[in-house]
């Protein structure tokens, strides 16, 4: 059998040397799926047992041997004992508190007596233990350093703290501003306490008669309340990721643990509306240092500086309900006509899908710089938002780089949706919002959200109504064609959706059934946009590889308004550049590992260039490593271009790096990480979330 060429190089490595011929011409292979890869290209496949064992294998620094990790792994399957949750935010205080959290405040300025918590912080304060434990400076430059005399906010907490520079006798500071759409903490407390007025959603969904018993599992609003002073003193602490980044991007810092707590009048800013609590913490939960600091703008300055925080201003968040509850109309008619709305033209645009998981920030300023016009935010579940959760608003924020910007939110119920829709619209800023009526996964469907509203078309009618009542921005839809294979359903809604105000919809061609097997149903999609009123842009998705793929869509349905690219763009996202300049770019490997450094350096800006912050990127990497190993290199093909259901067999690259990229091996994956972020950690593990190798069950909503 012949062995991985690792060792050798593209000067002494003949790819037909111990080949085994292939028996099948490239149109058989292509009708099974297999991707014809040229002949003397083509390896052995791998006598691994099973990529599940493999990618959930214990990656260590001493020992990288796969066979020796998957036995390990599939002999110590024992039952961990489940911990309460008690337990485990005792195990997360004693953790900040070891030598590995060095308080932020301390890590910026080197000195001792700066923390104003002094010993009451929740982080550690002995920095000559930090120093120790410290792993070593990785190699390169600090992404937060520039010319410009920028500083990097996480000091002595920084891996790349050596390549430091000494500005006018400052060696740390603040981070620059570059992503919006923070949640601010005056929101947020109103939020967890279940204070929030939605006086636009909540006057709409009255009018369609959305609410009142039976209708809502909101209570109805007490008009009188509007006028209510509150004078609220109460403490609450941050969640324990504090502001920052989570979910998908869960690995958000929370520099600071505890949180100066205001008090003031809110003006109208109280409700009886009933919907999940966010469980208030404890005075003594919130004493410590915080990293939320809030500026004029509503942008948390937590990623602009992790420094302790000084007071906020409720009165901003009073002033900003007062100017809203005076636009209300008393009679409730705030449906504006779809004439009044503002629009955007997809027409022609090249659009990424939400991704779950892969499609984070990060990654979309890697699509951004190679071509795509339009982005949107990883899907984010409305009862999360609504109560506040930092980990569900990360999914929100937006790079300055993304011009043209949505987020995509999923609800079952139209009072949950449309006050989400007004909350964003209030503290964010969005180019148009995206309902996800096709999410196919188990635990979206059984709460009725998701593709769970192709069986109900009622309800569909009363979200989307609801919300394009209640805000001025474009709201979108995301369908998939029905529910059971088989029985597609969109075409008869096409109509419908266009009068109950949506703006665009993106039709996946597959049913929630189907998940990602077999193709997608383009025909089918041609149907409905022909069927669409003219004030309805239709959008396909599915299948969208090439930029051939791409113009046959285009030119078979000239009523199709574009295409939404997911897959396609986390296999190659230098698809867009592709479909721009319309050829077959026959990238190469050190072109791609250019993009990845790309992604590592937008990583690091994201989530921290301490060692969580290099760890949570290592993470991400990897998710989106387990699909850009399916790239077929353009030269190795018999026939191009690459189809997306085609499966890619074991083949040598035509170096050391296109063949180490080739691998489905997480170990391999782990390699590449090692080449950009430095060695793991001890006991590394990692195991994709989406399991992408098995193709009909991606999981991307």
């Amino acid at each position: 059998m012949a062995e991985s060429p690792a060792g050798l190089t593209s000067q002494n490595w003949n790819p037909t040397q111990d080949q085994q011929q292939p028996t099948a011409t490239p149109e058989q292979l292509i009708a099974k799926s297999i991707a014809p890869v040229k002949p003397q290209f083509l390896r052995p496949p791998t006598s691994r047992t099973s990529q599940n064992d493999i990618t959930s294998s214990t990656v260590s620094d001493s020992n990288n041997d796969i066979s020796k990790s998957n036995n390990t792994n599939t002999t110590s399957v024992v039952a961990k004992e489940k911990k309460s949750k008690r337990q485990l935010k005792r195990e997360r205080q004693q953790e900040k508190k070891s030598s590995v959290n060095l308080c932020p405040e301390l890590a910026k300025t080197g000195d001792v007596n700066s923390c104003p918590y002094k010993n009451n912080c929740r982080f550690n304060h002995d920095l000559e233990a930090f120093k120790a434990q410290k792993p070593e400076d990785l190699v390169g430059e600090c992404p937060f350093v520039n010319g410009e005399g920028s500083c990097c906010p996480y000091g002595l907490a920084c891996r790349f703290y050596g390549t430091h520079k000494v500005h006018d006798g400052v060696r740390n500071g603040k981070k620059q501003i570059s992503e919006i759409n923070g949640l601010n903490k005056d929101v947020q407390k109103l939020l967890w306490k279940n204070k929030m007025k939605f006086l636009k959603a909540d006057s709409v969904l009255k009018s369609l008669g959305l609410t009142g018993p039976g209708k809502s599992k909101v209570k109805k609003v007490n008009e009188e309340e509007v006028e209510k002073v509150v004078d609220d003193n109460d403490s609450h602490g941050t969640n324990e990721n504090g502001c920052g980044d989570g979910g998908s991007e869960s690995a958000g810092k929370s520099d600071c643990a505890a949180e100066v707590l205001v008090g003031g009048d809110v003006d109208g800013a109280l409700t009886d509306e009933v919907r999940p609590l966010k469980k208030a913490k404890s005075a003594v939960e919130v004493n410590g240092c915080s990293g939320e600091e809030v500026n004029g703008s509503g942008i948390p300055e937590k990623d602009i500086e992790n420094n302790c925080p000084l007071e906020t201003e409720p009165e901003l968040v009073a002033d900003k309900l007062e100017v809203i509850a005076d636009s209300v109309e008393t009679d409730g008619s705030l449906k504006l006509h779809p004439r009044e709305k503002k629009l955007i033209d997809f027409r022609g645009k090249l659009y990424l899908a939400p991704l779950t998981t892969v499609g984070n920030l990060p990654f979309r300023r890697v699509c951004k710089a190679l071509g795509a016009d339009v982005t949107c935010g990883e899907m984010a579940m409305c009862t999360n938002l609504l109560q506040g959760q930092a980990s569900e608003w990360a999914l929100l924020r937006r790079h300055s780089s993304e011009d043209l910007f949505g987020v995509q939110i999923c609800g079952a119920y139209p009072d949950t949706v449309t006050r989400t829709v007004e909350l964003i619209d209030q503290e964010c800023t969005v180019d148009f919002i995206d309902i996800n009526m096709g999410c196919p996964i188990d635990i979206v469907v059984n709460k009725g959200a998701g593709s769970s509203l192709l069986t109900k078309p009622m309800r569909m009618k009363s979200i989307i109504e609801a919300t394009s009542g209640t805000v001025e921005k474009p709201i979108t839809v995301k369908v998939r064609t029905g529910y059971f294979e088989g029985k597609n359903r969109i075409d008869s809604l096409i109509v419908d959706i266009g009068k109950w105000g949506a703006s665009a919809v993106t039709i996946h061609g597959r049913t929630r059934q189907q998940r990602y097997s077999k193709l997608a149903d383009w025909d089918y999609i041609y149907q409905c946009a022909r069927k669409a009123p003219d004030s309805l842009q239709v959008l396909g998705n599915g299948d969208v590889f090439s930029y051939v793929d791409w113009n046959n869509h285009k030119s078979d349905c000239p009523e199709l308004s574009s295409c939404m690219i997911a897959r396609g763009a986390l296999i190659k996202p230098w698809i867009f550049t592709e479909i721009k300049e319309q050829r077959h770019w026959d990238i190469s490997s050190g072109e791609r590992l250019n993009i990845l450094k790309d992604y590592v350096r937008s990583g690091l800006e994201h989530w921290g260039s301490d060692t969580k912050g290099v760890e949570t990127t290592r993470h991400f990497l990897l998710e989106w490593l387990s699909y850009t190993c399916r790239y077929v290199p353009v030269g190795l093909l018999d026939v191009i271009p690459q189809r997306l259901n085609w499966r890619p067999p074991s083949y040598y690259g035509r170096d050391d790096l296109e063949t180490l990229m080739a691998s489905d091996s997480a170990a391999d994956w782990v390699r590449i990480s090692e080449m950009l972020l430095g060695k793991v950690p001890d006991a590394f593990t990692f195991a994709p979330k989406h399991k992408s190798n098995a193709y009909d069950r991606a999981e991307n909503g």
